[in-house]
């Protein structure tokens, strides 16, 4: 019986075991489905959960159940000052590369790297030996001409006086007074020769042309220097110096009606962090162009720096005065909102409830903002936990 099998002693056919293994497959699909189905269900009902309790507190808000704990500002009347910002670079007033003006080997340094020297202060001297003797040479030509045109003019007088008496001709006469022309204009020459050897002569003692702060040597002692080429330190000018920053040319005419006025506009510089003042000057001159690549104007102030804080191309933040507001309406600029509609701002009424109202937004100052409309003096705003607010939402000042 090779087409039977035997289950507990009774033989089956070959259609009924078929049977029997469809039956098992099927129930074993049910129970999976059921399964993946459950799970469904029961995703579905943690995300429902968990919306409804994140949409818990803003229900219970808007029933009067429950208040948002919120930071709480006041607007107040007080100044507020227009100021420009800006990143500019220290710029001295003055950097001369002191170079020497004749030839000649340095002899001596007079100065320390770094140090602060004065107008007119020793620097360094070149070898004043070839000029010394220079000067005595132009001396001792200028003594033989003058001595070649004193006996020229006595000659002159008796020529003179000879042609008076007819015992000379006019010519000997005329050619003595060329002569001593002649001498005259080299008494000129020798004269001029020897003011030139004498500012050579000067010119060997190098001295500071302004007051500042010299550089590192550039020529050490027993080089040999050529006028006009070797320099042999950098001075630069301290005290007072100057900062260059660029503002936008949207800001001229503001700062062009203050100019015209003849206001005098302070300017304040910080460190690059922008926290700690560095020096206090005033705007004295801009550039007389736009640039066409940034669309900014240079402007330029000077600096006392008095205690000497300020180095040429260092980095600043400068601040330009360019008014003052009196008596405005002033809230933390933390309170400010914006939406499709413009500014608003979270007004808490006396009842504890937060009621959106838009606002005119004038100039800032650091973290304090103007309002032109829209506000008055002694309400409070919300500048803390606004996120979470709606329109007629309860809150509760933690911190005002």
């Amino acid at each position: 019986m090779s087409s039977e099998r035997m289950v507990g002693g009774t033989p089956r056919s070959r259609g009924e075991i078929a049977a029997i293994h469809g039956l098992r497959r099927w129930t074993t699909k049910r129970r999976a489905y059921i399964w993946a189905t459950a799970i469904v269900v029961f995703c579905g009902l943690a995300a429902l959960v968990t919306t409804a309790w994140r949409a818990r507190p803003a229900l219970s808000v808007r029933n009067g159940v429950g208040t948002i704990p919120v930071g709480l500002g006041v607007a107040a009347r007080g100044d507020l000052r227009i100021m420009i910002a800006a990143l500019g670079t220290i710029t001295p007033l003055t950097t001369v590369s002191v170079k020497s003006q004749i030839s000649g080997r340095v002899t001596q340094i007079g100065f320390q790297e770094g140090q602060l020297v004065e107008e007119g202060d020793f620097l360094a001297e070149i070898d004043p030996r070839p000029y010394t003797h220079a000067l005595r040479q132009a001396r001792g030509q200028l003594m033989r001409d003058k001595a070649l045109l004193e006996n020229a003019r006595l000659d002159l007088e008796r020529y003179a006086r000879l042609v008076k008496q007819n015992s000379i001709s006019r010519q000997q006469l005329d050619t003595q007074v060329s002569l001593v022309r002649q001498y005259e204009g080299a008494v000129e020459i020798d004269e001029g020769n020897v003011e030139i050897a004498e500012l050579n002569l000067a010119y060997c003692r190098i001295s500071a042309p302004v007051s500042g702060r010299v550089g590192l040597r550039q020529a050490d002692l027993g080089n040999y220097v050529q006028a006009g080429v070797e320099s042999i330190v950098v001075l630069t000018q301290l005290q007072p110096i100057s900062v260059v920053f660029p503002i936008a040319e949207d800001h001229l005419p503001a700062v062009m009606g203050k100019i015209r006025a003849g206001k005098r506009l302070p300017v304040t510089i910080y460190d690059r962090s922008g926290r700690r003042g560095l020096a206090e000057g005033t705007l004295t001159s801009l550039d007389s162009q736009v640039d066409p690549t940034t669309g900014t104007v240079k402007f330029k102030a000077e600096l006392e720096n008095r205690d000497l804080s300020l180095f040429p191309n260092q980095f600043v933040n400068a601040r330009l005065l360019v008014e003052t507001l009196h008596d405005a309406t002033v809230i933390p600029t933390a309170g400010v909102r914006y939406g499709p509609k413009g500014p608003f701002a979270f007004v808490v009424s006396e009842d504890g409830a937060a009621r959106a109202r838009a606002i005119e937004l004038g100039p800032a100052e650091g973290e304090k903002m103007s309002v032109l409309s829209g506000l008055s003096s002694g309400e409070r705003i919300v500048i803390a936990g606004a996120d979470r607010l709606r329109d007629g939402a309860k809150v509760k000042a933690v911190e005002e």
